[in-house]
């Protein structure tokens, strides 16, 4: 059996845990590694090596860091099919799914490959007779990322390659459901040169989670998971004096409106419900359909759910792939038999799906719930499983208020062919992230990713200028050069401008 090690100070390492966790394939239903979970020993040897790393990595030129960047873009770049592979053979999703994870991730460390511009400061010359002000912004220190297992490579990118452009160095404790990615990611970064120490990868469960939140030289948290621990995540690092973003849940909303071009909608809303067999913060869960685009939509989607492809993450023909374990399997069948017991009427129903020759995969169908209610489980939970429910209301504003009273407020979107009806949405809708026709609305890496209400702890998004934010610290420098020959002379009164 493969053991799946740690990564610390620029080589692997068993540590001293020896506590094991299945790793499994998918579509198979087999154990293919075990991976080792950390203790707090083992978290404290890699917050040490990036300690030691940061001294110098901090002082080290921007044209160097960036050099760095650009050599580990170009060997992500060349290395993405190896990890889509690997994220297909952990996850389950399918290698095209897989490649866009990958790409998506390139697009962020591209953004910090701009990390000269993006750390210009201040200047302002003459603020008074001989004295200049200008600011400039520090790394932090050592700081680390806790990510989950529905992006094994996108989102640990959303965090590293900021950090480390901005000169701190980073501990990563990755899902332990699929942890071999962040391996040859580690890899990556040491062929591109990046020093020892300043990535390191721990992997762990709560016993590793809990070392890092404590740990007195980690001077901020990432973290991309569910809000119960996204909660526990900023109160916990909050209270040992660390910065924290702690992106939690989602359940996120499409309107239809009756002026939507139906195909059009119904296609995306299938593709956004399904891709990545619904494991996605970002997928819709819930169609909203306004007066008489119900029947259309439902009719429309139960038509093409019927027709997704599901199948093994390596079979270029398959759609869509498995669910990450059983335990994730039997909860999602669980809330599509709840939905059915509560009310709803399913049109599509992938409980028990099956797939030849693979029988012992953990397989979820597409599932199709309409005419749910807001009280039911299968909407209050976030399933995070190929299940669209759809929500029937009279008018646009009533969309807007079901969304508004939801407690979740990462992304939405409005299919429509009116202008003024999206405008009044995107106006007034409480969500962080708005497509307008568009089911999906992640940003740009230029932008910063992040949600609203119980979808965010902390005050700064991931990427984008909030992430630079997020991992430096500004100083603000007054600065006076008096002519020797003619002395400045002090005053006791408080100092204001001349």
């Amino acid at each position: 059996m493969r053991t799946i090690e740690h990564w610390i100070d620029g080589r692997t390492t068993s540590g001293s845990s020896t506590r094991t966790s299945q790793v499994w394939n998918p579509a198979t239903g087999q154990q293919q590694a075990e991976v080792l979970l950390a203790d707090s020993a083992d978290v404290s040897a890699a917050v040490a090596s990036a300690s030691a790393a940061f001294e110098s990595w901090s002082q080290t030129s921007l044209s160097k860091r960036t050099k760095i960047l650009f050599n580990f873009r170009q060997l992500v770049d060349a290395r993405a099919q190896d990890l889509a592979e690997i994220i297909a053979d952990e996850h389950g999703k399918v290698v095209s799914d897989a490649l866009g994870e990958v790409q998506r991730g390139l697009e962020v460390v591209e953004f910090a490959c701009g990390i000269p511009h993006l750390l210009k400061g201040d200047y302002s010359d003459q603020v008074s007779t001989g004295v200049d002000v200008f600011s400039f912004r520090e790394p932090l220190g050592v700081v680390a990322g806790i990510t989950p297992f529905n992006f094994p490579v996108m989102v640990p990118m959303w965090m590293f390659p900021v950090a480390i452009a901005c000169g701190n160095t980073f501990v990563l404790k990755p899902s332990e459901r699929d942890p071999s990615a962040s391996m040859l990611v580690a890899e990556l970064w040491s062929e591109a040169g990046l020093p020892d120490g300043v990535f390191n990868v721990v992997h762990g469960d709560k016993t590793a989670v809990d070392a890092v939140l404590d740990h007195p030289e980690i001077s901020a948290v990432s973290f991309v998971g569910s809000t119960p621990i996204a909660r526990y995540i900023h109160e916990r690092a909050s209270a040992n004096g660390k910065r924290v973003q702690a992106l939690g849940g989602a359940k996120n909303h499409a309107i239809v409106m009756p002026d939507a071009d139906v195909d059009f909608a119904s296609d995306h809303m299938v593709a956004a419900a399904f891709g990545s067999a619904g494991e996605r913060c970002m997928a819709i869960s819930a169609a909203v359909t306004v007066g008489d685009a119900g029947d259309r939509l439902v009719d429309a989607v139960t038509a093409k759910a019927e027709k997704v492809r599901v199948g093994p993450g390596r079979d270029a023909a398959s759609e869509m792939g498995p669910v990450v374990t059983p335990q994730a399997r039997d909860r999602i069948n669980g809330l599509i038999g709840s939905g059915a017991e509560q009310g709803a009427t399913l049109t599509v129903d992938g409980r028990g799906y099956t797939v030849d020759g693979h029988e012992n995969g953990f397989w979820v169908g597409p599932t199709v719930i309409d005419r749910v209610t807001t009280e039911m489980d299968v909407y209050t939970e976030e399933i995070f499983g190929p299940v669209l429910s759809v929500v029937r209301v009279e008018t646009v504003d009533d969309a807007i208020a079901l969304i508004n009273d939801n407690p979740y407020g990462n992304g939405t979107a409005i299919f429509t062919s009116s202008g003024e009806a999206a405008r009044r949405f995107q106006r007034g809708v409480q969500v962080g992230m708005i497509g307008i026709n568009v089911p999906i609305p992640v940003p740009m890496a230029y932008y910063s990713f992040g949600g609203w209400k119980d979808s965010l702890f902390g005050d700064k998004h991931v990427h984008g200028p909030e992430g630079v934010s997020f991992y430096t610290r500004a100083k603000v420098i007054t600065s006076r050069w008096p002519h020797v020959g003619n002395p400045v002379g002090a005053s006791y009164h408080f100092p204001t401008t001349s």
